[in-house]
């Protein structure tokens, strides 16, 4: 086949059965829909491509820089369009997660601007928050900016009305499935394609599969965070369930070795949640059904995740000290204190109050006399052991509250006397009305 742009080869991504053999379900054939094979790796090279062709033209007439507030594959899309129409690319974030991205960002020319966020992800009703300011400005017209705005444009949704969910029917011969699981980030893809294939089939099953709040699987949402996202409508699903990080790589594992897909985590949630999903149903089955879940990227961008949350896969000695070890029975017992006791707390013994937020969300505003440790080096300061004296208690902080309480149970592990994760996090602090100050 012969085109005469890389964006033309842009969709028309394989739909790939999953052999019973790998899955055990009897009664229902599934089937991969490829998206890691558009041309830049990922499902968002179609929403990236529908959001900029418009406005192309105009950009490029007036010198415009194309901008979004991505740190992931709509990024990575993005500044490849960008590259190709001879136009800078920003990429505005809170905080890089996965470095390979980042890397490769910047190998494609791409301006990667991490900005002051208070928590971790973009906040619309945080009229406060910097990013929400930036992306009120970057709405407006006249800016300088192509803004393509993943998280509320049409645009985004669109793209998968257009073409992720007719492939789908075309190449189930007309037929919608009976069932469609989607990870949901930006909600796009799987509000585009759910809206398609219920339209041919009412009947059908829509599972949204967001991640575990204490856990970051990269390209998903936790439920916390999807309701901030323009795009989200809870009764697009017919079910919302949660997976996490460890389901996300087990469900990786299988479409890399058992399928010869190789997919990211995000695609090996979609697998896991959809499996874990059919096996409620598959017995009381008397007629055949099918089932479709997107891989939604590759898994070469997320080595330096995998090797920090499971390192034995890459013939390395598991880590000391850390989160991913934890049983559940120890993370029931971690102590966590409500806002009112902890300023209590503060105020009479004056434990030792570590943020683990990124460090613009922490300079953005903060705990008074609190001091910053970012989770990642929080991370490796505990693999070597205890980074601070057990004399003196310790109140952890993170966003929400779920992160912070994992390296609660940790400590207490590790044997600190008295430590405690604030419940609600940052964000609860502050709903409380309770003092923050900025640097």
């Amino acid at each position: 086949m012969r085109y005469d742009s890389i964006t033309d080869v842009i969709g028309n991504t394989p739909l790939v059965r999953i052999s019973p053999a790998v899955h055990g379900l009897k009664n229902i054939d599934l089937y991969a829909k490829l998206e890691m094979l558009n041309p830049f790796g990922s499902v968002k090279d179609r929403a990236a491509w529908n959001m900029t062709r418009g406005g192309l033209a105009t950009a490029m007439e007036r010198g415009d820089s194309i901008v979004e507030l991505s740190s992931g594959n709509t990024a990575k899309a993005l500044a490849v369009i960008a590259g190709l129409h001879g136009l800078p690319f920003k990429s505005v974030t809170n905080r890089m997660k996965v470095p390979e991205i980042k890397d490769l960002l910047l190998l494609l020319g791409a301006e990667i601007e991490e900005l002051p966020g208070q928590t971790e992800c973009l906040d619309p009703t945080n009229t406060d928050d910097p990013l929400t300011r930036i992306h009120r400005v970057l709405s407006e017209s006249e800016t300088g900016y192509l803004h393509t705005d993943q998280y509320y444009s049409a645009l985004n949704t669109e793209a998968h009305i257009a073409g992720t969910g007719p492939e789908i029917l075309r190449d189930l011969d007309g037929h919608a499935p009976d069932y469609f699981i989607a990870c949901v980030g930006t909600a796009g893809s799987s509000t585009g394609v759910a809206t398609v294939l219920r339209g041919h089939n009412p009947a059908i099953d829509v599972v949204g599969l967001v991640a575990h709040k204490s856990d970051f699987i990269p390209g998903i949402r936790n439920i916390d965070e999807v309701h901030e996202v323009g795009l989200f409508d809870p009764a697009t699903y017919d079910t919302i369930e949660s997976v996490s990080a460890d389901e996300a790589i087990d469900g990786m594992l299988t479409l890399v070795r058992r399928c010869g897909m190789l997919a990211g985590p995000t695609g090996g949630g979609a697998y896991h949640g959809a499996v874990r999903h059919l096996r409620k149903v598959d017995a009381e089955l008397t007629e055949r059904r099918t089932a479709v879940f997107i891989v939604c990227d590759r898994v070469e961008s997320y080595m330096s995740y995998v090797r920090k949350r499971r390192p034995e896969l890459l013939n390395q000695p598991p880590r000391q000290n850390s989160v991913a070890g934890l049983a559940p029975a120890e993370l029931t017992a971690a102590t966590v204190i409500d806002v009112e006791s902890a300023q209590k707390w503060i105020a009479e013994d004056h434990p030792l109050v570590i943020d683990l937020r990124g460090p613009f969300a922490y300079a953005a505003l903060h705990i008074e006399g609190s001091i910053n440790i970012v989770d990642e080096l929080f991370d490796e300061l505990l693999h070597g052991g205890l980074p601070f004296g057990r004399s003196r208690p310790v109140l952890l902080a993170c966003p929400v509250g779920e992160k912070s309480v994992r390296y609660a149970a940790l400590l207490t592990r590790m044997g600190h006397p008295d430590v405690r994760s604030l419940s609600g996090g940052i964000i609860g602090w502050r709903d409380a009305g309770a003092p923050l100050v900025r640097d």
